[in-house]
């Protein structure tokens, strides 16, 4: 069986610790080099490997021994270093198409986007050794890949890429927005652009002082400037609010024709189902190695991700399938009452945010919707008493907030709580073990929030409020999440207040919804809480979209504007779910 191993020498600092380690390994004792040093770093030689997994039990978050498909017959695409992680197969970007990527994090999503866009030299599993073209046309001789390589040796095709990380923006250029834009509009259409994506009251504020929503807009609109081919975005949601995300969905479509294509890393479901019309799965194993499946259909493909078993490349990269359901409306009578709070108005600064009066029955999940800068945050702020005045009475309230602290404690004792009372709802779900002795100021934003949410589900209270609990998860891990808090708030009969951008993550978790409308940064107005149905009729009428349920999965769809389905759930009346 092949397989690799993979070895953090950065998590496995301690030297006496690694000759014990490679004292342990079966092969090393018959005289053979399995285990072996180089410049200090502890390496595992593959071909001897016999896969015992001894050495992993030692330093279980530092060494992985992995059982690779039997159907990857190729060296990979590119390896990082001797024992770290490895990418097999690329996506394939195609004129006219929005080609989609979906996976967990750390699989080679953004790997794979450097490499198409020429950050990143394949080596061909061969670490230290860049591949020529004529190499990478060979080894994908036969495929779509092939033709791309050959286009790219002949200089025929011009890429533009917006980074992942859109926050290091900042760190790289300095100066205003309009000079950064400036720059890089070889279309010369920075006004056109700029109204298009919102950005014309911030053009002439210096880069370091937009947020992070702005910045997101400032990357994909450098991109676009650009003459390209090929559009390459990674994660052109994140930072956005959903009526956003939605307008740059659309905007993404609208790039592709017969001379133009668009690829895209996406982790919300609606919307990569929305924008791609072919779709690439990555699976494997997060930091060890990732497999780009060949491409589907989105509604294929997505359905296929949710059932986690690839059949023509026969393998199962999930134990179980997410499903979804059609849920009756919540009915709940007036003795089920848990809290209420009075109609209210609160004013901070020149913003000022208006409630109605409304309440919060005994086991309820209230999701709550709308754009950034129209007060969600301030309300729940508000009602958990962060901002006092009109905080909820008499509650014991645990609230994660929408921007985390980090410091120097450990993990281990940050969740100290949770690790007592429930280490099976909690920490074996949200995959937290590996993070104990790590500090919080080391973790990344995904493992930060993992971490924050546990904290927040395993104290004791009445009421839950979290604020963008799917930030930085990817869509698997906001799948699990939806289906954790419905266990633990099922287990303990606590009810709790959400507010999130994901449509499907707000969709699966929801009894009630409340919809916040208004102007951002000027005035905020609380309207419901609402029926489900009646809630996301009104939220879906205030943005101009329809919703279906897809007949095999039913999970939720976005029906394509102007289209039949579109044209008559709207003469219905029934935007949610016909």
């Amino acid at each position: 069986m092949k397989r690799i191993a993979i070895v953090d020498n950065n998590k496995l600092k301690d030297m006496a610790l690694k000759k014990h380690i490679q004292s342990l390994c079966p092969v090393n004792r018959t005289g053979s080099d399995c285990m072996y040093f180089e410049d200090s770093k502890l390496l595992i030689d593959e071909n001897l490997c016999i896969g015992c997994g001894i050495c992993t039990k030692p330093a279980p978050e530092a060494i992985h021994i992995v059982n690779l498909p039997e159907e990857l017959k190729k060296e990979p695409v590119h390896r990082y270093g001797k024992n770290e992680f490895a990418l097999y197969n690329l996506p394939i970007p195609l004129n006219n198409k929005v080609v989609g990527i979906i996976g967990r994090n750390g699989i080679g999503k953004s790997t794979a986007l450097k490499i198409l866009t020429g950050i990143i030299k394949p080596n061909l599993g061969r670490p230290g050794r860049e591949a020529s073209y004529d190499e990478l046309i060979d080894y994908f001789k036969g495929s779509e890949a092939q033709g791309f390589f050959e286009k790219l040796k002949k200089g025929e095709v011009r890429i533009s890429y917006k980074p992942q990380q859109v926050d290091l923006i900042p760190k790289q250029y300095k100066g205003s927005v309009r000079s950064l834009l400036q720059k890089v509009d070889e279309k010369k259409e920075l006004q056109r652009i700029a109204e298009v994506l919102e950005l014309k009251e911030v053009l002439d504020h210096d880069i370091s002082k937009i947020s992070g929503g702005e910045l997101q807009r400032v990357a994909i609109a450098a991109c676009v400037l650009k003459k390209a081919d090929i559009y390459f975005f990674d994660e052109p949601t994140s930072y956005l609010d959903v009526k956003q995300r939605l307008k740059i969905s659309g905007f993404i479509r609208g790039l592709v024709n017969r001379n133009t294509g668009v690829m895209v890393v996406e982790h919300d479901l609606i919307l990569l189902d929305y924008m791609a019309d072919l779709i690439h799965l990555m699976y494997g194993k997060p930091s060890a190695y990732g497999v780009v499946s060949q491409p589907k259909s989105a509604k294929a493909g997505i359905n296929v991700y949710l059932s986690g078993y690839l059949k023509e490349e026969n393998v199962r990269f999930r134990d179980q399938a997410i499903s979804f359901e059609a849920r009756p409306p919540l009915s709940s009578r007036k003795e089920d009452l848990l809290t209420e709070w009075n109609a209210f108005r609160h004013k901070l600064g020149s913003f000022e945010l208006e409630a109605g009066k409304g309440n919060i029955y005994k086991h309820d999940v209230i999701g709550v919707l709308g754009e950034n800068g129209i007060g969600k945050t301030t309300f729940v702020r508000v009602l958990g008493g962060d901002i006092k005045g009109h905080e909820l009475k008499g509650l014991m309230i645990s609230y994660k907030p929408q921007y985390l602290e980090s410091n120097d404690e450990l993990v281990m004792n940050f969740l100290q709580e949770a690790i007592q009372k429930y280490e099976v709802q909690l920490i074996r779900p949200l995959e937290l073990k590996p993070l104990f002795m790590r500090k919080l100021s080391e973790l990344s934003g995904g493992e930060l929030q993992r971490v924050w949410i546990a904290k927040c589900l395993s104290q004791d209270s009445d009421l839950i409020l979290m604020d963008e609990p799917s930030a930085y998860l990817d869509v698997e891990q906001r799948l699990k999440l939806g289906r954790i808090i419905s266990e633990i708030l099922k287990i303990t009969g606590r009810s709790a207040l959400i507010v999130d951008h994901d449509l499907l993550f707000v969709d699966t978790i929801s009894d009630r919804l409340i919809v916040f409308e208004g102007k951002p940064a000027v005035h905020g107005r609380v309207t419901g809480p609402f029926p489900m149905e009646e809630g996301m009729n009104k939220f879906l009428e205030n943005i101009g979209l329809t919703f279906r349920r897809d007949d095999e999965s039913k999970r939720p769809r976005i029906n394509k504007p102007g289209s039949q389905k579109d044209k008559e759930q709207k003469r219905r009346g029934n935007l949610y779910y016909a």
